[in-house]
């Protein structure tokens, strides 16, 4: 008997014997047969992809014999199979070096979680009540093709709309490919932590609409003005790595860090220095540091002398910004600001960055254009002879995809998400009639005077390629579940966090668990069943052929000497290439590095501009911050338990939201720890316990991003507040990026509140009593 007729008796004889000995079992499992050959007890090490927020860092995930429940052939049964146990940094991956941030890890949860949709589902009560029955995937593709099939047979294809994460790399591209051929606009991504401000920003100074990477290691002095770059902010992975370089892996040298915001994050704790300064005033502070290095000569010309000529008075040497004139308007002392300068240009290399709140104001672009300014005056940017501690790396990604990200017409997903629901709800005549879903939530992460839930409501037929159910695809009439990151082919194109072009591909880490299938299969198979152009347009079986044909058309433009099957297999298994694009083998999508895209348009120079917010300062005495949360991200990793339950690292919270006052302006208004409190805004109101933190401005409430959802599973439905409900709809003029952090506030005491702390919980019993 060979090894497999031995193991289909065991399954028959086992699965017997186990229902026999369980009288009358709630359910009865099949045993299917191992689909592959594992040796019990050794663990396999698979590279992967981190999809958790937008670095891209590369992974390695330990897999190893076991045994789960699976749905094969759409029945339940017990599989003896390989299961990933852990996911860390791929030690060989440019990004990730290794390491992993506590949020990547915890993507293992999202293969294993309990409420994972397992498979098709069809809509069938009111649209948004969550009730759905198991559908199968031939029925599944037949309603969504006959959809699409009558939107091009009535020559409406543009009424076909695709709104999503940000994506990158292949995935994207043949997102792009399947809406082009169909004759649909291109696709809306939504993403509540937009970038819009500061690509734009760096296109007008820099030439390049992308993220820049911060060569960290080698800085002796490094300013940021709101940028958490060990927190949340652009890749935090490679940059937590580079700081420990810059602080402690050259012996004689250690750099200088100076974190300025009004609400202390990750990356302020871990400063030498922390200024806090009014919100919105972070460009005139930069600017203002600038002036006391041209007045004092303290730096010679810029190499580029372009980003400071798109600010008002910088050829004057900046007039309006003498040091009393900054301290009048940020509330940083001159001293603070002469001695700040004069450190900055003393002590170089050094570089500046900015993000996070700072660039979410009215006036974000001008302060991201004072912050390019001020690296330009310090050789951030570098030169012809010598290199710069801010580096924009090449990108090596498919030409449709490459174009989403280096677009030089670079736009907010707010004011387009918005455009889309003002479509739908006037009933314009290129309003959707057909609208797809994939990972993006803007249900949640809008205020509800966007009205993203009555537009919904409104679309004739919505269908969502979502795992979970959440507040955006709960509102589909058909899902058609994606397999999750470690079941699936990734791949990523990285825009930063390393000076090297990085392609990352990783094939699965494991078997499929449940009936669900990869997007990107989904819709090479409905491309194939509408057939003519959209089925030339794609003309791949299989997304693995897909990213073959990728990897293979980036071998050419390397001119590399490998084999084809050479180049593939390599790429699989160290998890991607890397390496430099020499401009002679470049395509057009690949430009070469500090190159330029594309040369803004003539402008005039910007004056100062001051930050607006919503709601006067005497009706609504406070700034309002929400902030980025160490474990949610942007509230789409709230799902997951190990986040749920790991404490923030600054507040120790967990399994709850809060509100960060500080102490003075706390005992102004009779609040103490973990009252509950209602904050009021001129949009709505929420209630949140209290979290006392000297890390404030007085005139600041903070709250992190992430709860409050009304769907989003077991862990995370109907768990503290949600910040993001009670924002006011401000943009920033120029992009039409969300303003989210221009809303004023006032508050009250509202009682006894519950605050969960690690190792301890403030909890009196009214607040129970009132919340039952």
């Amino acid at each position: 008997m060979d090894r497999r007729d031995f193991l289909k008796a065991s399954a028959i004889t086992g699965a017997t014997a186990a229902l026999d000995s369980c009288g009358k079992p709630e359910r009865q499992l099949i045993r299917f047969i191992p689909e592959e050959d594992l040796v019990p007890g050794v663990a396999v090490w698979k590279p992967s992809v981190c999809t958790l927020c937008p670095a891209g860092c590369g992974t390695i995930v330990r897999v190893m014999e076991g045994e789960a429940e699976v749905v094969r052939h759409g029945e339940l049964g017990l599989l003896r199979m390989g299961l990933a146990k852990k996911i860390e940094g791929n030690p060989q991956h440019p990004i990730s070096q290794g390491r992993l941030c506590p949020r990547g890890e915890a993507g293992l949860q999202i293969t294993y979680h309990p409420d994972r949709l397992k498979n098709p589902l069809k809509r069938t009560g009111p649209r948004g009540s969550g009730q759905f029955q198991e559908v199968s995937w031939d029925d599944a593709l037949k309603e969504l093709v006959s959809q699409l099939a009558a939107l091009r047979d009535a020559n409406e294809s543009s009424a076909l709309a695709f709104l999503m994460r940000p994506l990158r790399g292949q995935r994207r591209d043949v997102i792009d490919q399947f809406l082009k051929a169909f004759g649909a606009p291109p696709a809306i991504t939504f993403e509540f932590l937009d970038d819009a401000v500061l690509r734009h920003a760096n296109l007008l100074s820099f030439g390049r609409p992308q993220l820049p990477t911060l060569d960290l290691a080698q800085a002796n002095y490094v300013i940021s003005f709101g940028a958490d770059l060990l927190g949340t902010w652009n890749s935090p992975v490679a940059q937590s790595v580079a700081y420990g370089e810059m602080r402690q892996g050259r012996p004689g040298r250690r750099g200088k860090l100076v974190h300025v915001e009004s609400r202390l994050s990750l990356t302020g704790a871990s400063a030498d220095e922390w200024i806090p300064v009014r919100p919105g005033t972070e460009g005139v502070l930069a600017l203002g540091l600038a002036h006391v290095i041209l007045q004092e000569k303290l730096a010679p010309p810029p190499a580029d002398p372009r980003p400071g000529a798109l600010l008002a008075g910088w050829s004057q040497g900046l007039p309006d910004y003498r040091p009393e004139s900054v301290t009048q308007r940020t509330g940083v002392p001159a001293t603070t600001v002469i001695r700040l300068a004069r450190e900055l240009a003393a002590h170089g290399p050094s570089v500046s960055a900015i993000g996070g709140a700072s660039l979410a104001h009215t006036n974000g672009l001008f302060n991201a254009l004072a912050v390019n300014a001020l690296n330009s005056l310090l050789g951030a940017g570098g030169s012809a002879d010598r290199p710069g501690l801010l580096v924009f790396a090449p990108v090596a990604s498919p030409p449709a995809a490459m174009s989403a990200v280096l677009s030089p017409d670079v736009q907010g997903n707010f004011s387009v998400v918005q455009t889309l629901v003002q479509d739908i709800l006037l009933s314009r005549p290129h309003a959707p009639k057909v609208l797809l879903l994939y990972g993006a939530n803007p249900a949640f992460a809008l205020p509800p005077g966007v009205h993203v839930r009555e537009a919904l409501e409104k679309v004739p037929f919505v269908a969502s390629f979502d795992n979970f159910l959440d507040e955006t695809s709960s509102m589909a009439d058909l899902i058609l579940p994606d397999h999750s990151p470690l079941e699936s082919w990734l791949d990523d194109a990285p825009q930063s966090g390393s000076s090297q072009a990085v392609a990352s591909l990783s094939p699965p880490a494991m078997r499929p668990l449940y009936g669900t299938r990869a997007t990107p299969d989904v819709l090479l198979e409905i491309a194939q069943q509408l057939g003519g152009s959209v089925s030339e347009a794609l003309p791949w079986k299989s997304y693995e052929e897909a990213l073959r044909a990728r990897f293979e058309n980036l071998r050419k433009n390397l001119n590399s000497s490998q084999s084809p099957e050479d180049f593939w297999k390599n790429a699989q298994e160290q998890g991607g290439w890397w390496g430099e694009l020499r401009p002679a083998g470049l395509s057009a999508s690949m430009p070469p590095h500090r190159g330029r895209v594309a040369p803004p348009e003539a402008r005039a120079p910007l004056a100062l501009t001051e930050a607006q917010f919503d709601g006067s300062n005497t009706d609504f005495p406070f700034y309002f911050q929400p902030f980025a949360s160490q474990m949610f991200y942007d509230g789409s990793l709230a799902h997951l338990p190990w986040m749920q339950e790991a404490p923030d690292p600054l507040a120790t919270a967990m399994w709850g939201t809060w509100v960060e006052i500080n102490p003075r302006t706390a005992e102004r208004l009779g609040v103490q720890q973990g009252d509950l409190v209602e904050i009021e805004s001129q949009n709505g109101k929420l209630q949140a316990p209290a979290l006392l933190t000297p890390g404030i401005a007085p005139d600041v409430f903070a709250m992190p991003v992430g709860q409050g959802h009304e769907t989003f599973t077991r862990y995370a439905s109907g768990r503290g507040a949600n910040p993001l409900a009670i924002l006011a709809p401000m943009v920033e003029p120029e992009t039409g990026a969300f303003a989210w952090a221009a809303t004023r506030v006032k508050i009250r005491r509202a009682g006894k509140g519950r605050l969960v702390l690690f190792a301890a919980e403030i909890r009196e019993k009214p607040y129970e009593q009132e919340h039952r």
